[in-house]
């Protein structure tokens, strides 16, 4: 297990890189799922992938320090052995986003989910079935983006834009300054042939997906990932539902046609 420091600011993130530890088993995933990440003798948590699906010899997760299980993932050192389980939930409709323009919204911590959708969309085995893609990246401040080291190979993409905003001003800072939903709409976007993928804090999601559909872009093609009070990973707990829809089992992935059917308790 690697680990990399991501955050340079109080909010504490860590990404893992793990391995199996039967060398000849692979895991398998797309671009959306999750798994439950066990540290023995502590408990368990469901955490979405945070690496490309078509990295087969190790996978990453990237994890906020907040509570008693993240506390201890973040006290692991290289060699010690984890439990996973998994995957699970749902993936983004890679299918049905080909020959679209993909716009990625993604505001913290909320890019990890979005991370194995973005190296994904722009492999070279992959990139062909997309037309533009653009990305929105937004961070409190300049500390807290995660995945710098991945912004120059993204951008050498062909037909891909990035965009970065903070919530403030800062010395040196040349990026955008704003909250998503207010820079959205100055970028050069077709919204009649594009897909939205959004992540972040809740309150984000709920002004930027407002946003999107003002533009122009329909209900069914603005997609979110949601993870939040999931538990179980399997739909056993309850913890997760929302109305008849359990996150876990059920998503973690929702487009916004569906969300507007269920209580708005995400």
């Amino acid at each position: 297990m690697n680990v990399i420091q991501e955050t340079s600011s109080d909010i504490d993130i860590k990404t893992f890189r793990l391995k199996l530890a039967d060398g000849n088993e692979k895991m398998e995933f797309m671009p959306g799922q999750f798994f439950e990440f066990s540290v023995p003798g502590v408990g368990e948590a469901p955490f979405g992938f945070a690496s490309s699906p078509l990295d087969k010899d190790f996978f990453e997760v990237s994890i906020k320090r907040v509570g008693v299980v993240t506390e201890a993932i973040h006290n692991l050192k290289s060699g010690d052995t984890v439990w996973i389980r998994g995957p699970l939930g749902n993936t983004f409709p890679l299918g049905l986003m080909e020959n679209s323009n993909i716009l990625i919204i993604a505001g913290g911590l909320g890019l990890a989910p979005l991370r194995p959708l973005i190296a994904y969309i722009l492999h070279r085995e992959n990139r062909d079935k997309y037309k533009k893609v653009q990305m929105l990246l937004a961070a409190r401040s300049t500390g807290d983006f995660i995945y710098k080291r991945d912004f120059g190979e993204w951008s050498k993409s062909k037909d891909t834009e990035i965009v970065l905003t903070i919530d403030r001003p800062e010395q040196g800072w040349d990026g955008k300054v704003g909250f998503p939903h207010n820079i959205v709409g100055e970028m050069d976007i077709d919204f009649n042939n594009t897909y939205a993928v959004t992540c972040g804090p809740p309150i984000m999601i709920k002004f930027v997906s407002a946003k999107l559909v003002e533009l122009g872009i329909p209900k069914n093609k603005i997609y979110t990932t949601l993870e939040m009070r999931m538990t179980c990973g399997v739909g056993k707990c309850g913890k997760c539902n929302i109305g008849h829809k359990y996150v876990c089992v059920d998503g973690p992935v929702f487009c916004m046609e569906e969300l507007a059917e269920m209580p708005q308790e995400y």
